[in-house]
């Protein structure tokens, strides 16, 4: 028989890092126990259920945001006059709006539930990519790609935060990874969907026809439309709505959260939540290593197309030189995710990987020959990639309470995007074609997140020890247990993960 197992039992190296003050569930006479056969089993069928849906979702967010790349390769660029930088631009205004919107959504999510709410807002940049394919002016293309910003502002960080309400945090990273990895799924597969959709003979009504990079779009938005749609069917609201579970393992898999993060999973955003999240130093470590990976991330997402190109490749054949970039990518992603898990840190992966992308830079920088930098894509994509869900994971993990959790996820998204408009100005028309002042900007960017990631492991380190000899004791004075219990990360027996 399993070995029953409760929170009084465990080892100092089992106990959660978020130590629980409240040890009782409601109405509990004695501390909830369970085997930990059942919560693995618990897990799994989490696994299945959620970690493929999001998944998919996420790989079609990021398709559509990306496709412009592709598409500008495909005639885009000739047919709207995409002349200087006009599409530097148009991708730009598609990142000022989504970081506007970013934590608004994160706050509505919490206090709707995501279940419609999240393939929602899918089915809304799938709507808005369709409507992508008929525009016939750069003003058009640039208002499309605001009302795209809007949608795809509140996924990433929706979605994070959807899955940090059914994982513990030395679970998280694995599962952000995985959907985090649509990313480079998203790019590999929409290089090959482009190549196809764009070959597509011309149909449609006089005035309105489609062809080339209008398929594009509007083929990969109705796709998106279509899964999205589907979507409400598998997701749940909350760990005790699953349709997978037993009563029992619903139970199991709300309690293990409420007695990790000493909350209860339904409390509402409310003011001193938002200043929590705010005012945690460990948020802007994050956030600024968000911004640094997401320049890398997002300039190679929408320019690799057109930096193959330079290197001499066709239209058609750039496309399919993307795929293997991209699924390197993913593969590396999701390892450096189950690895973090395992060994429960996070800034000494983000740390290694920079070198990588330093090496890459370099070589498009500073080296020649085709074959040579194609190889130095590589490096730049794998170094970068398990940056993005690294950083988000490492904020989530160090911020406590649902609602808190909600504002982080959100806060350290917005100021990350801000490296997606950097990264659209990184590689501007009259640098190419070798472009040395975009892979300058992004080799100084990965220099930058080794830093981040070095200070980020000493801060945690540093507070932790703090605490553990009691130098943070004076923040329970004068409280309440309900106070106390508020403090979230700011609660003495609260642990970094580092």
């Amino acid at each position: 028989m399993a070995a029953i197992r409760s929170l009084h039992e465990k080892s100092d190296s089992e106990q959660p890092d978020a130590v629980v003050l409240e040890t009782k569930s409601q109405g509990s006479s004695e501390a909830p126990s369970w085997t930990v056969e059942e919560e693995t089993a618990v897990r799994r069928k989490l696994d299945w259920q959620l970690v493929p849906t999001v998944t998919v979702l996420y790989l079609l967010c990021f398709l559509d945001r990306i496709n412009i790349g592709n598409a500008r390769i495909q005639g885009m660029e000739q047919e709207l006059d995409l002349y200087g930088y006009r599409f530097n631009i148009a991708t730009s205004i598609f990142y000022i709006v989504y970081l506007t919107v970013e934590v608004p959504s994160n706050i509505l999510l919490k206090h709707v539930g995501p279940r419609f709410y999240l393939p929602g807002l899918v089915v809304g940049f799938g709507a808005v990519s369709v409507a992508t394919a008929f525009v016939k002016t750069f003003d058009q293309l640039c208002a499309v790609r605001a009302l795209l910003g809007i949608f795809e502002g509140g996924t990433m960080p929706g979605l994070a935060f959807f899955l940090s309400s059914f994982y513990k945090r030395e679970e998280l990273y694995f599962r952000v990874g995985i959907y985090v990895s649509a990313a480079s799924t998203a790019g590999a597969f929409g290089g090959l969907l482009a190549a196809g959709l764009s070959q597509i003979p011309e149909w449609g009504i006089a005035g309105s026809k489609l062809h080339t990079w209008r398929n594009i779009f509007f083929f990969e938005g109705l796709i998106t439309i279509l899964v999205a749609m589907l979507a409400p069917i598998i997701l749940p609201q909350s760990p005790e709505t699953s349709k997978v579970l037993t009563d029992r393992e619903k139970w199991i898999a709300a309690e293990r959260l409420r007695l990790e993060h000493k909350s209860l999973p339904n409390e509402k955003v409310q003011m001193r939540h938002v200043k929590l999240a705010l005012t945690n130093i460990n948020n802007y470590i994050c956030a600024a290593g968000f911004f640094a990976i997401n320049i890398t991330v997002q300039g190679l997402s929408v320019f690799m197309p057109t930096i193959l190109k330079e290197l001499g490749y066709e239209s058609l054949r750039a496309q399919y030189y993307t795929v293997p970039v991209y699924a390197a990518a993913s593969i590396i992603a999701i390892g450096v995710g189950l690895l973090s898990d395992k060994t429960r840190m996070r800034g000494l992966y983000l740390a290694l990987f920079t070198f990588l992308g330093m090496t890459g830079f370099a070589m498009l920088r500073w080296g020649s020959g085709s074959q040579v930098k194609y190889a130095a894509v590589y490096l730049c994509a794998v170094g970068a990639f398990p940056g993005g869900p690294g950083f988000l994971s490492w904020g989530l993990n160090n911020s406590a309470g649902p609602a808190v959790r909600a504002v982080t996820g959100g806060w350290i998204v917005t100021l990350g995007t801000m490296g997606g408009i950097l990264a659209v100005w990184a590689y501007l028309p009259n640098d190419g074609p070798s472009f040395p002042i975009g892979h300058t900007i992004n080799f100084a960017a990965q220099v930058f997140v080794l830093f981040l990631s070095a200070f980020g492991i000493y801060y945690c380190v540093r507070e932790n020890r703090i605490r553990a000899r009691g130098g943070r004791d004076d923040r329970l004075v004068g409280l309440t247990e309900e106070e106390k219990a508020d403090l979230g990360y700011r609660h003495p027996d609260f642990r970094y993960i580092s």
